[in-house]
């Protein structure tokens, strides 16, 4: 038994590579992609914490209006600029849910921060969407540009961050990263999203230092 062992152990690592691929990633990998210091703490925490349960998951940096998305071992599989709520903030009305569009005030179109399980869906024009918070009717999903006057393509578009915030609290992305990166990633599986808080520090809405 223990001669096998060993010549199993030596064959696993006489094959170049083999145990690097069999073991995860202790690190998230964003490979050269640009990622602010918290988006990249946030990211190496889930890794290495296990957080995500082998899960996909996103990261949502809401200060850089930014998407990561990796794979259950922590690689990144596609990054993109995202449109936000309008407004800045990290909770939502515990009524929002249930309002009509029309009555959600400007100062309540909030994309709330926190961790979410999030899985594929329909919404009520029977289009899919990533529901983070069915409750709450938060999701990710294509950039909707039914408003002209919103100019959510060209918001999607330009270098700067500050024109990013538009929605009524939903996360709007690229339909190239939406369809390349997220449908992939969450096809019949789960998976995990971090929404990054932009008036909170980020220790008060993930607990990465264990407290």
């Amino acid at each position: 038994m223990r001669f096998a062992l060993g010549l199993g152990l030596a064959l696993l690592a006489a094959v170049p590579g083999a145990a690097q691929e069999a073991a995860p990633a202790m690190r998230a990998d964003f490979g050269a992609e640009r990622a602010s210091g918290g988006a990249r703490r946030l990211a190496h925490w889930v890794v290495t914490s296990g957080d995500a349960q082998g899960m996909p998951f996103l990261i949502v940096d809401k200060v850089d209006a930014r998407v990561f998305a990796f794979d259950p071992i922590g690689r990144l599989r596609g990054a993109s600029p995202a449109l936000l709520g309008l407004a800045t903030g990290d909770r939502a009305a515990p009524d929002i849910g249930a309002r009509r569009l029309a009555d959600i005030a400007p100062a309540d179109r909030i994309t709330p921060a926190g961790r979410f399980q999030a899985s594929l869906g329909r919404n009520l024009a029977g289009k899919d969407i990533l529901w983070l918070d069915y409750a709450a009717a938060i999701s990710l999903h294509r950039v909707v540009t039914g408003t002209v006057r919103e100019k959510r393509l060209q918001r999607l578009a330009t270098p700067s961050r500050d024109d990013n915030r538009v929605s009524y609290g939903c996360i709007n992305v690229p339909v190239a990263f939406y369809e390349g990166a997220v449908l992939p990633l969450f096809t019949a599986t789960s998976g995990m999203v971090y929404v990054m808080p932009d008036t909170l520090p980020l220790d008060a809405v993930f607990r990465i230092d264990g407290s």
